[in-house]
């Protein structure tokens, strides 16, 4: 599958890739500091969100075939791959696959273990968004105040708005599958699958994503990984603490 992309600077590959329901526009500033950094980033969008291509099959397996199919095609070697959560899970499939291929690795604030789903009134909201036929933004945002009440949550789900026809707003999201397929987005990394290189695993101090209990596991499959715990944050620690993801992170592949 072709994944879209959003190329910046020059130097190391380093492919960023965002999580459920997100896409790559979510990480445009901090990629522009990494590509002033040196660095030539890559923003991807993961199948079924942004402008990559619709599939009705989705899951791990297929996400991280996804990621080598790309640095393939872009000749990437030996590259750095960060992922925030669901695109944590895709990074860390990647790298216990293609060990070769990954030189070090960078996982936002989700484990390996298995999740519940989590998520059915956020996509119960989009669901009815979609089926809405709405015709601005701010109409959007008052219709899904009622299902995501948290204003930031909210704001980075209606990114996900684009205008099909001149009066029309639709989904960039496919959202038939990545309902289907929820079952999927939380499914553990298989535990005989190991990697041996340097790992940097940040947390929110205010998210419940990745625990104390969960750390024996992860060391157990990522022998190099150290944990960061950004103070103040929660689940969307790159967003809410910039400044400090982004020195935790340029430390960590510098």
């Amino acid at each position: 599958m072709k994944l879209h992309s959003n190329i910046i600077g020059e130097g190391k590959p380093f492919l960023i890739l965002h999580g459920f329901l997100g896409m790559s526009d979510n990480w445009k500033t901090l990629g522009n500091q990494f590509a002033d950094a040196g660095y030539q980033v890559h923003l991807i969008d993961q199948r079924n969100h942004g402008k990559s291509p619709h599939s009705d099959d989705f899951n791990y397996n297929l996400l991280a075939e996804d990621i080598v199919e790309y640095c393939e095609d872009k000749n990437l070697k030996e590259i750095i791959l960060m992922g925030h959560s669901m695109g944590g899970k895709t990074a860390m499939l990647t790298a216990v696959l293609y060990p070769e291929l990954v030189q070090k690795l960078v996982v936002v604030d989700i484990a390996p273990k298995y999740y519940a789903p989590h998520h059915q009134e956020i996509l119960a909201g989009l669901t009815a968004l979609d089926k809405a036929s709405l015709t601005s933004r701010g109409e959007a945002e008052d219709f899904l105040k009622e299902f995501v009440p948290d204003t930031g949550t909210r704001l980075f789900l209606l990114k996900n708005l684009y205008w099909e026809t001149k009066e029309k707003l639709a989904l960039k999201l496919n959202l038939n599958s990545l309902k289907e397929n929820i079952e999927n987005i939380g499914a553990a990394l298989p535990a005989q699958y190991i990697y041996d290189k340097p790992v940097l695993f940040i947390k929110g101090e205010k998210s419940g994503y990745i625990k104390e209990e969960d750390w024996p596991a992860i060391k157990e499959q990522f022998s190099q990984a150290e944990l960061i715990t950004i103070t103040g944050a929660g689940h969307w620690v790159h967003a809410e603490k910039k400044k400090e993801f982004f020195k935790a992170v340029k430390q960590f592949i510098s």
